[in-house]
């Protein structure tokens, strides 16, 4: 071998070598901090956790090889969502999901710099979650459930499969600014539904049942349930509450309804949970939750449980079970 022959050969070795180095690196694990707002043993919960995490798989990370997932369950109290925030922020995760508004505000609390990508937040912007929903301007981003025009049609959807209620309790949270929200939506398409609506607060589960029982004893009533009362009122009060006073209620969730309740319409929050994955993976690689707007739902689910109808003495049109997306009978 000549010397230009050698010095090619160990030239080329020298360049090889480090790209072939490089190539057998490990890829970089990165770590997600997830704060739910339900419990450890919560089926819903653990659902939508499930879809964000399959979701997330099909787009290259997967727990364990490229990324790592730490979990805490915050059951939608204050004190503990703080208190596994501070838990979370200290792994130095490189970006947080976020399951609900007091997850987000626990997290922000914190920090203002780590990304977050929430869901299930019905008012992120009255939340001070975000700046504006095209342009969020701080550290968080995500999925919203709805705007509070949406909340007119539980109303709607009460008097269509209930047409002889004229009167209306809405159950909902005043302390919270989606609690507000909400029931001025539904008093705005009240008089026109000939429906009278009065507010049920949710500050002591005992002042509820006696409400509704109060309410009950005039005839042609009916109940809405909304998502600002879904944090502090147990799933299944209200429906029990329904059924015992023969009152159709109309739910925000298909698992209300899968539990009893007689209708829900809102957002299919597992396929919410699979569009957050979209998010993670593209601030993971480098976008900033300040440029990706806050997305509302595209589509929403209506379900239908004929066997609570039948309880109640309704027949439900055949317009509303021709758009249902779902019918349990």
């Amino acid at each position: 071998m000549n010397r230009r022959d050698f010095i090619t050969l160990v030239g080329g070795a020298a360049v090889a070598w480090p790209l072939a180095a490089r190539a057998q690196q490990p890829e970089r694990l990165r770590r997600i901090g997830v704060l739910m707002n339900r419990a450890a043993d919560d089926p819903q919960g653990q659902a939508r956790l499930k879809a964000f995490q399959q979701a997330l798989q099909q787009l290259g990370w997967s727990d364990g090889r490229n990324v790592q997932i730490d979990v805490r369950w915050g059951e939608n109290d204050a004190d503990r969502s703080r208190r596994y925030a501070q838990e979370l922020v200290a792994l130095a995760p490189d970006i947080f999901l976020a399951s609900g508004t007091v997850s987000v505000t626990a997290l922000q609390h914190i920090t203002r710099t780590l990304p977050i990508v929430f869901a299930s937040v019905s008012d992120p912007v009255g939340a001070g979650l975000v700046d504006t929903l095209a342009r969020p301007g701080g550290n968080a981003t995500g999925f919203m459930n709805y705007e509070y025009d949406f909340s007119g049609k539980w109303l709607e959807l009460l008097k269509q499969i209930a047409p002889r209620v004229t009167r209306a309790a809405v159950i909902r949270n005043a302390a919270i600014p989606v609690g507000i929200g909400q029931f001025s939506a539904i008093q705005a398409v009240a008089r026109s539904l000939g429906v009278e609506v009065s507010p049920i607060g949710v500050h002591d589960l005992g002042e509820i049942g006696r409400a509704v029982e109060a309410f009950a004893r005039l005839p042609n009533g009916g109940l809405i349930e909304t998502s600002s009362a879904l944090s502090t009122v147990p799933r299944d009060l209200i429906i029990t509450l329904a059924a015992r006073h023969k009152l159709p209620a109309v739910y925000t969730f298909r698992y209300m309804v899968i539990a009893g309740g007689l209708v829900s319409y809102g957002p299919d929050l597992l396929e919410q949970f699979g569009h957050t994955a979209g998010y993670v993976d593209r601030i993971l690689k480098g976008e900033k939750p300040a440029d990706l707007p806050v997305q509302a739902p595209t589509k929403y689910e209506l379900v239908v449980n004929l066997k609570t109808a039948k309880a109640l003495g309704l027949e439900v049109p055949a317009t509303v079970l021709a758009r249902a997306d779902e019918v349990i009978e």
